[in-house]
């Protein structure tokens, strides 16, 4: 039969799967940058060790062959998957999981594995067994993996009954797995094997262990961190950079679900079947309550009188800088909000890029002369009258209010921008400064072995925002994000390690929650979308999660509200 692999004719014999049709066409390669590493048929992913036709049976004689629903869906169109896509990066980091799983499994048969959550390169990674993990033991960990790669077994699929597989992990000792799939709604669960180890990543993988060759094993105690391939070149292991700030964010994170036993997607879908969300709710809230408290108190311990608060899209910048200026106003503060955004420069005096477009994310769009001009201004004393930008007409319009600080004042500056170090002159004092950066640093886990990345969640909070407020389609947000994951990339990552405080914004509930107000949409999504691939994969996330109504319980103050509605501090007076 005939196919088109990335527009290239292609003749599939019947049996053979799209990875032996690559190495005979001399379309595969060892330079990850540019290897398959899955497939693309009719917006769905796909494996390469998958059969695109049959032989002939009984029903079909007369064809010869079997064509295969994924390939009819696709009109015998293939589009080859890399690791410069997000898809592929994520096809390789399930790859990757496997071999360090299977590597624990046959080096500590009785040890536990769960995946913390992503930090720069890597994945941190705990071990859990009868004594504390060790640098030696993590070098033959390594040497395993390594071992297990070199030995290139398949990765095949394997279709079980439900209860088959529950009752599977239950003996195996993954009981988290079993927990979760208690909450399928399907009769089969697909798994990977391996001999006697049996294991899902809730996604396609490569076809072998023997594609995971760039990796590498870090030892920080008690865990450690699995480093993935670099994204500017996946040819070479990502560079392994402390983050001492952001990892005590996320052991903060681990232990408020640990305090409210609230882990992993099991222990949240059973506190919304049981009726005990609602108390969950209760004290997430009052936990962000009491950080937003402590980070007021080191800013007036500083003697701060300007907070740069800077954060990745729909990581709740507005909310949080209202929620910090309520604590400030305890503390005998003035709080005066001010955003980055009305310092944009008219757009007539910024030179468009090569097609003709803007790049709003880039800083030369920030008018820092005239940014450091008024705040040097206002902390000298002195009145200033900032500007106001118009997006509409993308004109910067004089400003409707003067302004001088007072004794007590401290300016809350929210934007992208604010941690940028090009962003203040030297004539501001850093004394005078104080940076937070806020993000939804998610922590809860489908189960153990799977994470669930933190720009999913903020994915979810901006599509139901962007639905709500702009009237906007699942397709038009995610076409969009791409552009703003580069931007954030670019301009907030670099420099979140470089913040005086961080505060994670996510709340373990806030999944119950937003399924209800987002799965409807998902489902409505046109199947011929380009982006209805990722339509597919945030709903098989969703349906092991359980759907909250508990609207009622929600503080008109939460972080939550500036993405489902009803939050106060958006109405006047």
């Amino acid at each position: 039969m005939q196919l088109y692999i990335d527009g290239k004719p292609v003749e599939a014999r019947p049996e053979e799967s799209l990875l032996h049709i690559l190495r005979r066409e001399g379309l595969d390669t060892q330079d990850l940058n540019k290897r398959p590493l899955a497939a693309d048929l009719g917006g769905e992913v796909f494996t390469l060790n998958y059969v695109p036709c049959r032989e002939q049976d009984r029903v079909s004689e007369a064809v010869g062959f079997r064509e295969r629903k994924g390939i009819a869906r696709s009109n015998g169109h293939v589009k080859l998957i890399s690791y410069g896509e997000n898809r592929g990066q994520r096809v390789y980091e399930r790859t990757l999981l496997f071999v360090v799983c299977l590597g624990v499994r046959e080096l500590f048969p009785k040890a536990h594995v769960r995946v913390d959550y992503a930090l720069g390169g890597g994945l941190y990674m705990d071990i859990i067994k009868d004594t504390p993990l060790t640098e030696a033991e993590v070098d033959t960990l390594r040497d395993k993996c390594r071992e297990i790669v070199a030995a290139d077994y398949p990765l095949t699929r394997h279709r079980l009954d439900i209860n088959e597989a529950i009752a599977f992990f239950e003996r195996d000792g993954q009981k988290d797995k079993a927990r979760l799939l208690d909450y399928r709604q399907f009769t089969f669960f697909d798994v990977y094997r391996h001999e006697d180890y049996v294991d899902y990543f809730y996604g396609e993988m490569c076809p072998s262990t023997g594609y995971a060759q760039v990796m590498d094993l870090v030892f920080d105690a008690p865990g450690l961190h699995l480093m993935r391939p670099d994204t500017q070149d996946a040819n070479r292991v990502a560079p392994y950079v402390p983050s001492p700030n952001l990892s005590a964010v996320f052991a903060q994170s681990d232990r408020w679900g640990e305090l409210m036993h609230c882990a992993a997607v099991a222990d949240l879908n059973d506190m919304v079947t049981s009726g005990r969300v609602r108390q969950l709710i209760r004290v997430n809230e009052a936990l962000h309550e009491k950080r937003f408290a402590e980070i007021a108190e080191q800013i007036v311990a500083r003697n701060a009188r300007v907070v740069l608060l800077a954060g990745p899209s729909s990581s709740g910048k507005t909310t949080s800088a209202n929620r910090l200026s309520v604590q400030l106003r305890v503390l005998g503060k003035d709080p005066l909000l001010f955003s980055l955004d009305d310092y944009y420069k008219d757009r007539s005096l910024v030179e468009p890029e090569p097609d003709g477009s803007f790049d709003f994310e880039h800083i030369k769009m920030i008018d820092v002369e005239r940014f450091n001009e008024d705040l040097s201004a206002l902390l000298s004393g002195r009145e200033v009258t900032p500007p106001t930008f118009d997006f509409a007409t993308g004109q910067s319009l004089p400003g409707g209010r003067t302004i001088r600080l007072g004794e007590d004042t401290v300016m809350v500056i929210e934007g992208l921008h604010a941690l940028n170090p090009r962003l203040l002159t030297p004539e501001v004092s850093p004394k005078a400064v104080f940076k937070l950066y806020v993000s939804a640093l998610t922590t809860i886990n489908l189960d153990d072995h799977n994470r669930i990345p933190t720009s999913d969640v903020r994915l979810l909070r901006r599509l139901v925002r962007d639905y709500l407020t702009r009237g906007a389609s699942v397709e038009r947000t995610l076409n969009m994000w791409a552009s703003v994951q580069r931007g954030e990339q670019r301009w907030i990552f670099p420099y979140q390690e470089t913040a005086d405080a961080i505060f994670n914004t996510a709340l373990v509930y806030e999944l119950a929650v937003l399924k209800k107000h987002i799965y409807p949409l998902l489902q409505a999504a046109d199947p011929q979308s380009p982006c209805y691939d990722q339509v597919r994969n945030i709903i098989k996330s969703l349906n092991y999660v359980q759907d909250a109504s508990v609207e009622d319980e929600i503080p008109p103050t939460s972080l939550l509200r500036e993405f489902i509605g009803g939050n106060t501090f958006y109405r006047k007076g």
